[in-house]
């Protein structure tokens, strides 16, 4: 199932971790535990697991949540529930280091090892900007950050999920219509570090971001537009985010 933050297990771990945030420990794992309890497929058991694991004071405890948690990103054969794989494992690590149990510690790490920047996504593949090109263009990285204009970007970005770079389009700068382009990475890529592992385990959004060129191989038409009101909602998060870009 492709993530999508209008699920209502992301919903319910969404207030669970405002809990966390402000704070409220046994309210947020409560609230988990709600989610793990409605959860209906192996993505929301994996995601409810996830953020039951990491509330735990007890290292047994967690171990066993992250091990739930693996089981089901297993299970899902997703590609976003596959990404937060080389994170969990080492977690794992830790724990059964913690226990003393080295030489499961031992295997956690190499496994996280194995399956780190093993990006398997077949896409297809998008760019959402404001910028008129034409098919056969190159996208290239250089240019000024569309959410930190003082910052120019070492690489260029793009995801597998069409109203994601819509959602890019609508937020680039400049006046030009918002376009949304099929793209084919030109050479190598790995996971948008800035949200992989950040809020939510893995990379869910399916983003990506590479040093080489993109090629325009289309232009796609059909994606979810973004209101005028959620459009100010999303600018107005942006203005009050001071967290760093890793570029």
């Amino acid at each position: 199932m492709e993530f999508s933050p209008s699920n209502p297990i992301v919903k319910i771990c969404l207030q669970g971790m405002v809990q966390e945030e402000q704070g409220n420990p046994a309210e947020a794992s409560r609230i988990f535990h709600v989610a793990w309890n409605e959860a209906t497929n192996d993505f929301e058991r994996f995601l409810a697991a996830y953020y039951i694991a990491r509330l735990q004071d007890d290292t047994l405890q967690q171990l066993h949540w992250l091990e739930t948690a693996v089981h089901h990103a297993l299970e899902t054969n997703n590609l976003s529930a596959n990404s937060a794989l080389p994170n969990l494992y080492l977690k794992l690590a830790a724990c059964c280091e913690h226990l003393g149990n080295l030489d499961q510690a031992k295997n956690y790490s190499a496994m996280a090892t194995a399956v780190t920047g093993n990006l398997s996504d077949p896409g297809p593949f998008y760019h959402g900007t404001r910028a008129d090109m034409q098919i056969g263009d190159l996208l290239t990285a250089g240019y000024r950050s569309n959410y930190r204009s003082d910052i120019i970007m070492n690489h260029i970005y793009f995801t597998a999920l069409i109203n994601g770079a819509g959602l890019a389009a609508a937020l680039a700068t400049g006046d030009g219509q918002e376009r949304v382009y099929i793209i084919e990475p030109t050479g190598k890529f790995e996971n948008d570090p800035n949200v992989t592992d950040k809020k939510f385990p893995g990379n869910p959004t399916r983003s990506y971001r590479t040093t080489e060129p993109l090629k325009i191989i289309g232009e796609a038409t059909d994606w979810a537009r973004l209101t005028p009101e959620q459009l100010k909602e999303w600018k107005d998060k942006l203005a009050k985010n001071k967290g760093n870009i890793i570029n």
